[in-house]
């Protein structure tokens, strides 16, 4: 059973139109059925032609779109399918079409791409990607015929996506279908209820809403009666995490990471510029000890940024290091999440993190870039938590449910 929406998205190629945009909250059962008529629209239109497949990265491509087509009985059916080396080659008689698949990461990721001639181009996820890349993606597609193909969760209104594409569709000769949850027929109402609860503030805005909206205010709904803790747990798995300042303040947190919550039971919180001394390394490394005490430490995780740092502790021998993932958004939906979902505590005599928590805020963007960003003040602690809950606690804990609409590309 299809939703109105979602047979709209598949009686699409016949309109005429070259471009379709579908965006909206998430669930909402757009990429699935946007990827099976992209397929059908190329395997019924063309012949020994070439198409792009493009994502965030490569492997979110492969889990989002990939996967999913594989899966679907019908095109196993009617269809020769086959996936290798990231190239899905799709045969029916005497017709062939191989489809690559792309990611576009960053603003160097347009090079991948060039030299390629493609007869349509489908990209998911297409606001997380640079407008270099996709600019390039739509460059490539010199064939008669070709179309595009895009579909995104909202980000803020001043994305470049947003303000070219989705705010001005008749311009781009594009169809925009805008999809909410209720589109998607298959999601049963406790799945949908659940997805309502794991994200909020601006995230819930866009991905449960599936509004185009600015990030503002606090970031974190952090709540002392529900975050906070007396009690730290007697036994489990240690970790500390770390954000490197030399002026602007070190903070490092020791964590005990048992039965599916990691709570913060200690740390370490110094500002170079407030007490007017600058530490070395080899100091910070001496707190460093202090903080672990006579704990068995699994990690510590630090800033990527803080080379010294990392070589100092790894000289000494007695703390395996790793650095620390560092992209921000993503790390701060997914602290949002872990804070919601009741997997992350703060002991009581945290006092630092608990500050910062009810501090750090969205900047408000007066540049008017279309990258949402938190201020940089009272984010020390922010960051180190971030670090840890980015490194450790989304492999940890990525099969519960809470945690299921977190994407990891590694």
């Amino acid at each position: 059973m299809l939703s109105q929406k979602q047979i709209k998205i598949l009686k699409w190629p016949y309109t005429g139109h070259t471009a379709l945009i579908c965006d909206g909250a998430v669930r909402s059962g757009k990429t699935s059925i946007m990827s099976l008529s992209f397929v059908l629209w190329a395997m019924g239109n063309f012949s020994n032609q070439s198409f792009g497949i493009c994502g965030k990265t490569v492997k979110s491509a492969e889990r989002n779109v990939i996967r999913p087509l594989m899966g679907i009985k019908y095109l196993r059916e009617q269809f020769k399918v086959s996936f290798a080396n990231h190239i899905l080659t799709i045969s029916r008689g005497k017709k062939t079409n191989v489809f690559y698949i792309f990611g576009g990461k960053d603003e160097s990721s347009y090079t991948l791409i060039q030299g390629v001639t493609l007869a349509g181009v489908l990209l998911d996820e297409v606001a997380l990607m640079p407008q270099s890349f996709v600019e390039q993606a739509l460059a490539r597609c010199s064939v008669y015929g070709s179309k595009f193909w895009f579909n995104c969760n909202p980000e803020g209104p001043e994305h470049w996506f947003y303000k070219n594409w989705v705010k001005k569709p008749e311009e781009r000769d594009a169809d925009h279908l805008h999809f909410t949850m209720a589109d998607n027929p298959s999601l049963a109402d406790d799945i949908r209820e659940r997805y309502e609860r794991m994200y909020s503030g601006v995230f819930y805005r866009r991905y449960i809403l599936g509004e185009w909206c600015v990030a503002e205010g606090l970031i974190y709904e952090f709540d002392k009666s529900k975050h906070t803790t007396s009690v730290a747990p007697s036994n489990g798995r240690y970790f500390i995490s770390v954000d490197y300042g030399t002026l602007n303040p070190f903070s490092a947190g020791l964590w005990c990471f048992s039965d599916g919550v990691a709570t913060r039971i200690k740390e370490y919180y110094y500002s170079g510029r407030e007490s007017k001394a600058q530490l070395t390394d080899e100091e910070y490394y001496t707190a460093l000890e202090k903080l672990a005490g006579n704990y068995q430490i699994e990690h510590i995780i630090v800033d990527p940024s803080a080379a010294s740092f990392i070589t100092t502790i790894r000289r000494h021998g007695r703390f395996s290091v790793r650095k620390a993932r560092n992209e921000v958004l993503d790390g701060i939906r997914l602290v949002s999440m872990l804070l919601r979902a009741g997997r992350l505590k703060i002991h009581k005599d945290c006092a630092d993190a608990i500050r910062e928590f009810e501090l750090y805020a969205w900047d408000d963007k007066p540049d008017k870039t279309e990258v949402d960003k938190p201020l940089k003040i009272n984010d020390h602690a922010m960051d180190d938590i971030r670090y840890f809950c980015s490194t450790v606690l989304r492999r940890e804990l990525r099969g519960i449910p809470e945690l299921r609409g977190i994407k990891d590309d590694d």
